[in-house]
Parts: structure tokens; sequence; C-alpha cells
């Protein structure tokens, strides 16, 4: 079984646990999927974790009561060859943990680059991620959870085999600094890389959780596994 942190803090949490779901169904992979609320949560037995997107401000104010973040960072120093999926604001707090700390991410990027929420747009963009393949799923609808949260709809998985598009959700989205990044790009819209990866810690300025395309969960989850 693979168990998988997922940081409660803000943003499409809940979304994520549905993409994960659907990847382990396509790789026939047993997941377990941690909500991590405090740092108690944050332990040895963790195979992998998931940073949503949402505000990065408003999460690092989050964290501070159960100290979460701390928890994180020092679990990902500790186990540099475990995966790790930072999306949006995840991808912000992995390239600026916060003082003395080292980034995780070889890529600066600022914080609502493309501007304010009104900015917020959809586009096709290219992928290079070496995913493993997997067959169409159909989820049940979720239920609601003890917070009185449903997930949202996103649909069925309608990326074709061995496709390089993807379509990408940008939503107040930060960028990466184009002329410093120093690890490899894996996603681009047009000219501007929107997902790198660095070592086992893939950073992405969309929100693949709100589409239905789960390669990118899917990586997650191998990469977990073969470690294993």
């Amino acid at each position: 079984m693979v168990r998988v942190g997922l940081a409660m803090l803000q943003g499409a949490r809940h979304e994520h646990a549905e993409a994960l779901r659907a990847a382990s169904q396509q790789l026939q992979i047993e997941i377990q999927v941690v909500e991590l609320r405090s740092s108690l949560e944050v332990d040895e037995s963790l195979d992998c974790i998931i940073l949503p997107g949402g505000e990065s401000t408003a999460m690092r104010k989050a964290s501070q009561s159960e100290s979460l973040l701390s928890a994180l960072f020092s679990w990902m120093e500790q186990h540099p060859q475990r995966p790790v999926l930072g999306t949006c604001a995840g991808a912000i707090l992995l390239a600026n943990p916060g003082e003395n700390q080292t980034p995780f991410l070889r890529a600066p990027i600022s914080r609502n680059a493309w501007g304010r929420q009104r900015d917020s747009f959809e586009a096709e963009g290219e992928i290079s991620l070496d995913t493993p393949s997997g067959e169409r799923v159909s989820l049940d609808t979720a239920q609601r959870d003890k917070f009185n949260h449903q997930p949202l709809p996103v649909g069925t998985q309608t990326v074709e085999e061995n496709s390089t598009r993807f379509h990408g959700v940008f939503i107040r989205a930060p960028r990466f600094d184009q002329s410093n990044i120093e690890c490899t790009p894996i996603a681009s819209f047009g000219d501007e890389v929107v997902g790198v990866l660095d070592g086992q810690r893939l950073a992405l300025t969309f929100h693949p959780e709100l589409t239905g395309d789960y390669r990118f969960h899917r990586w997650l989850l191998d990469k977990a596994h073969s470690a294993q």
C-alpha cells in the first residue's frame, strides 16, 4: 500500500484525493490518503506528499498553530528520494519554503504573476513527463466528508494514450522565472515553462486535479510504489 500525505491547508485538496483515487485504479495500486492537518500526522510511514493549490500566504498562516508546514519541510529534507507533487501554491511553497529554509526547487517563482482572480484562464499546453499509462476510469460520486465538503465533479479521463497535450487550469497562477530554471522543464504553455521536475519534486503552476487528467498523480504513485 502507498500512503499519500495530502496537506489539508487550503485549495482543491479534496479534488486531489479524487484524482489519487482514479490514478490508483488505473495503476491497480492500493493507496491510503492521509489527510494532514497537524505536524503529528507527518511521520516516517508516508511514501509521498501532495501540496495543493490555494493562497500561499494564507496557507503559511493556517499551518502555524499546528506546525504543519515545518513538519512537511522536515520530512522532505529527511526523505529527498520520496516524491512530492506541488500544484500552484504548492509549487510556491517548494520554491520558497520560508526564511532560513533551503528551497526544494531550483526554479524561482513569483506568486499571482498572471494577475488577479479575474485573470485566471484555461489553455492547452505540452507535457514531456514519463508517466505510466492508465485505462479510462469512471469514479462513483464522492460522498461528503465530516466537514460537509464534496469534491467538484471534474469529469472522466479524456487524455489520449501517448498524448503530449494537457489542458491547463491556471487560477491566480504563479510563474517561474524563465531565465533561472535550473531543473528539468516538463510542461509548457507556448514558450512559457509551467511545470518542472527537480529530483523527485514535481511542481506545476496549474491544477491538473480539476481536469480529469491523472498523469501527474500516476507519476506520483508510480514513483512512490517503485521506491517501496
